[in-house]
């Protein structure tokens, strides 16, 4: 059983993350929660948190570091998640997945009702289940094209209405 660390007050890739850790790298992982203003401790591996191994890159949030950096990155519904989760955890006007606003709703309300973060993992858990096997579903029906892209909607339509 390993130890992982984040930050308090858990929030979207605080507890995406662990779901990905418990359901692909150590079903039996333990989880600290720290202080924000905290640095890393001397034991456990950190995520999201400051000097922490795994956390946001670019734009990627640190749930699809994750899916990157722990070999995870052939699944396709986990690239989709992973877009869905960085839509909820970061603010930005771009283009989100449309199931990121409702990801980031649930989480912001379970935040603000359950105030401790074990609990707050117990209760995504499923969550979090659902959502990968939405991806699953999702990916399943859209294999010829990257699940990083945006779908081409119009594109698509334009192309059909050619073809009548």
């Amino acid at each position: 059983m390993g130890v992982w660390v984040t930050r308090k007050n858990l929030h979207v890739d605080r507890t995406a993350c662990p779901w990905l850790i418990r359901r692909f790298i150590d079903p039996k992982a333990k989880f600290v929660f720290v202080d924000p203003k905290e640095r890393r401790p001397p034991s456990g591996r950190a995520f999201d948190m400051l000097d922490a191994e795994f956390t946001h890159k670019g734009a990627r949030c640190t749930f699809e570091v994750m899916i990157d950096e722990l070999g995870l990155s052939d699944d396709p519904a986990l690239a989709e998640m992973g877009l869905i989760v960085r839509g909820a955890d970061i603010p930005t006007r771009k283009r989100k997945r449309p199931e990121a606003e409702g990801l980031e709703a649930i989480i912001s309300g379970i935040q603000a009702t359950v105030p401790d973060d074990a609990e707050k993992l117990r209760v995504t858990h499923p969550l979090y289940e659902a959502l990968y096997a939405y991806c699953q579903r999702k990916a399943r029906t859209h294999r010829s094209r990257d699940p990083r892209r945006p779908t081409l909607r119009v594109a698509r339509a334009v192309k059909e209405h050619l073809a009548e």
